[in-house]
């Protein structure tokens, strides 16, 4: 069909070759005022590697570092935080006054009871992520932080990275008008994992301690509405190096909107992740050979098309703006936008995408409080 053919038709053509200019968007993390503010890290294991690079990248102070095995935290200390004192029992950082923040990086089956010990020593707090596998556990924390007067934020990491970042401000700034949906596509190597317990041992790895991220993001991608129903499966591929299932999907359902999440951690060739979120006004999407490589987002509207390069990737950039976010939330004495509270929906659906997995059948998220067992 001609221009001329869809003038006639009352079509309006849009301008595919046109390129324009994209909107200035601030997602890169926004540091705190004060970057001197003494931080205290509890758990040095694989995870805490990037959070330690990332805030000495910065110029964060890292003042303490705790471990059950000393070697470990003495190890990370001379690598990122030479001054740092380190600790096998991690009540001496909260036995030190001058310590104003924690961050708490050991596993979720050990986090509750360090977080609410923290939080009753008054020191604010960012949790790692998922924040607990029990919404019961997430109400007493989001209590006792609130009879302590300090802040809980959890380390939804994926919120700062540069391309999830730049797409969740397009969307509040009505670029792409209302969202009716959101396709997420990965296919990437996590071969890495075989043979390591604590993550064979994991079921559901890929809809829960991975998948959280996506669930998470999709919240602040629809802050206005919430999920009716998602399914939800997962499955083992032939051959595959370790034993929680590799292929997982997932659908969500929303009033006026769907989401799809399709994953496949079991690709040792042409790896790719691809995000596209479509609205009545325009389309947005990013692609990169991984997760942590988004290098550029593209803008399709009405009056042309857009090319954003990006700056960061997700492992600087998200790790930096958790711990940055509830920095200035202090600093300016409000909530942190990853608060505790905020975390819940993104459980919720996690939570649901498990259960649904798990018993074949579309699951409400608002009515799914734990993470399924058997």
């Amino acid at each position: 069909m001609s221009d001329q053919d869809s003038t006639e038709y009352g079509i309006s053509t849009p301008k595919h070759d046109i390129m324009i200019k994209a909107p200035h968007l601030d997602y890169l993390p926004q540091l705190p005022q004060d970057l001197n503010t003494p931080i205290g890290l509890i758990g040095a294991g694989g995870i805490s590697e990037y959070h330690l690079k990332a805030y000495k990248k910065a110029g964060l102070n890292v003042a303490a570092i705790a471990n059950r095995n000393l070697e470990k935290a003495k190890s990370r200390c001379n690598e990122f935080f030479p001054n740092a004192t380190t600790h096998s029992n991690y009540h001496d950082i909260l036995n030190n006054h001058k310590i104003k923040v924690i961050d708490v990086t050991t596993h979720v089956d050990t986090r509750t009871n360090i977080i609410a010990d923290c939080l009753k020593a008054g020191k604010h707090v960012l949790s790692q992520k998922p924040l607990v596998t029990d919404l019961t556990d997430a109400e007493k924390l989001i209590q006792t932080a609130k009879e302590n007067n300090v802040l809980l934020a959890v380390n939804q990491n994926g919120r700062w990275a540069p391309h999830f970042s730049y797409i969740r401000n397009a969307i509040a700034s009505g670029i792409i008008g209302e969202i009716t949906s959101v396709d997420f596509s990965l296919q990437w190597d996590q071969t890495w994992i075989a043979n390591l317990k604590q993550y064979e041992e994991m079921k559901h790895l890929i809809l829960h301690d991975f998948g959280i991220h996506w669930f998470d993001i999709l919240t602040t991608f629809f802050p206005d509405q919430k999920p009716t129903k998602i399914y939800a499966s997962a499955t083992k591929s032939l051959k595959q190096d370790y034993q929680p299932p590799s292929l997982a999907a997932a659908i969500i359902s929303y009033p006026h909107a769907q989401a799809t999440i399709s994953f496949n951690a079991h690709t040792k060739l042409g790896e790719e992740d691809v995000t596209t979120i479509i609205g009545s006004k325009g389309t947005l999407r990013s692609r990169g050979p991984g997760l942590n490589e988004q290098p550029k987002i593209e803008l399709f509207l009405e009056n042309g098309n857009a090319q954003v390069d990006l700056k960061g990737n997700w492992f600087s950039n998200g790790f930096l703006g958790t711990m940055c976010e509830l920095l200035c939330a202090i600093e300016q004495n409000r909530q942190p936008s990853n608060s505790a509270k905020n975390a819940i929906p993104g459980l919720q659906l996690c939570f649901a995408a498990v259960k649904s997995a798990e018993t074949g059948e579309a699951i409400s998220p608002h009515k799914v409080t734990h993470l399924f067992k058997k």
